[in-house]
């Protein structure tokens, strides 16, 4: 059997997921871009093996280095087997994934739209269905206050609608009015994809049931003049993203036929700057990024919106142990602390809270809602909604969610 290229095999950035496989247990690993569709199971012996694939090892130090390890020897015969496995699936980073990749980029970018993915799959497809769907939660969500002063940007989740719709229509039901008066909306989304990307941009355009939502070329221009190139890196990313393709379902609803734009952006992990015990402020996309908007905040109607969940808790998020009633209620308390800290719209103060913490409820939408923040000046929040979502089918790992809406101080 030939050994596919390169003789030293490096392994992407893939998804991951823990699974029991005919009674194995076992990773499941995937492209996260979605340019190949094949999955690979990793049986838990062999999943040592591969951190090992870093590119600077050959088949004979892979087996060398597996055997340090774990104490088992590998054959030449099934490591090769395994590499032109994840080599098909284009889960090697070489020259076969990167023609793929530039394939599916040049594919992205002659499109005309970057096209839905939602409607059909968790939601309905038709611009009457989806409609009625959204209107079903409008018209049961719980009316929160109507904010005092001028509203200037929301957190809503990006969980999907049957777990929280009724979070997602209470925050978007309170900002309906404002919407039908912006100019621009910014939708700051969750970037599951790509860890090592604090922020992504695309110059195309959203299409909904209802049509496109237009992406301002001449603010994408200015970021990416401030920011650098690198903010299209991850580009693709935007073509499977849910984040904020949730949040602009419920945009271009409420707006029916008005126009307005709408700037995609997606956030990448902090975590990287949590370890250092460092400021998002201290990296370079994320304060470029902010600065630019901050401009555009003052020279148009602009409302901003966070795409962001909460916790991540429970053995599907790689807790030791099922979350019960007690350890719900625990949550339940840091959950509202961390919601206190988000009313004050302090960007470094709910950064900080989350650190200190070492982000142990793993808050998914931690950097779009750090953006959010370090955007908006003058405002404070006001929740609109709670609540804990499951995520496992025996009741023991959960997703929290919360609305709220950014208004400017009370004078």
């Amino acid at each position: 059997m030939s050994i596919p290229e390169p003789v030293q095999p490096k392994l992407r950035e893939v998804r991951a997921q823990p699974t029991i496989h005919q009674g194995r247990r076992g990773i499941v690993l995937s492209d996260p871009l979605g340019i190949s569709r094949m999955a690979i199971f990793i049986p838990q012996p062999l999943v040592p093996l591969l951190p090992l694939m870093d590119g600077t090892r050959d088949i004979g130090m892979l087996r060398t280095g597996f055997e340090l390890r774990t104490g088992s020897a590998l054959s030449t015969l099934n490591l090769e087997e395994l590499i032109k496995a994840l080599d098909e699936a284009l889960l090697l980073d070489n020259e076969r994934f990167t023609g793929a990749y530039h394939a599916a980029i040049a594919e992205y970018h002659s499109a005309s739209y970057r096209a839905y993915t939602l409607p059909g799959r968790v939601c309905p497809s038709t611009p009457e269905e989806l409609g009625a769907y959204l209107q079903q939660f409008l018209d049961q969500a719980e009316t929160a206050p109507q904010p005092e002063g001028d509203i200037k940007g929301l957190i809503c989740p990006h969980i999907d609608f049957q777990r929280g719709g009724p979070i997602y229509a209470a925050v978007w039901a309170t900002v309906a009015a404002t919407l039908r008066d912006a100019d621009l909306v910014v939708i700051l989304g969750t970037d599951h994809n790509a860890p090592s990307s604090e922020v992504t941009l695309t110059r195309q355009s959203y299409q909904t049931p209802w049509g496109i939502m237009p992406t301002p070329q001449d603010v994408v221009d200015r970021i990416a003049a401030e920011a650098g190139d690198g903010v299209f890196t991850h580009e693709l990313n935007h073509r499977g993203e849910h984040s904020v393709e949730a949040a602009a379902l419920w945009l271009h609803y409420l707006l029916g036929d008005r126009p307005c734009s709408m700037l995609p952006v997606l956030c990448g992990s902090l975590h990287h700057l949590i370890d250092r015990g460092e400021s998002p402020s201290s990296s370079g996309p994320i304060s470029a990024t902010a600065a630019v908007l901050k401009s555009v905040v003052a020279e148009r109607r602009t409302i901003l919106v966070a795409a962001a969940d909460l916790a991540h808790v429970g053995p599907a998020f790689g807790d030791s142990m099922p979350f019960d009633a007690v350890a719900r209620a625990t949550l339940g308390r840091d959950d509202q602390a961390l919601i206190n800290v988000l009313a004050t719209a302090d960007a470094e103060q709910f950064f900080e809270a989350v650190r200190r913490e070492g982000d142990r409820n793993r808050i998914c939408g931690m950097p779009p809602i750090y953006l959010m923040l370090s955007v908006l000046s003058e405002v404070e929040g006001s929740a609109t909604g709670y609540a804990q979502c499951p995520a496992s089918e025996d009741g023991g790992s959960w997703v929290s969610i919360c609305g709220m809406v950014y208004h400017s101080r009370k004078s």
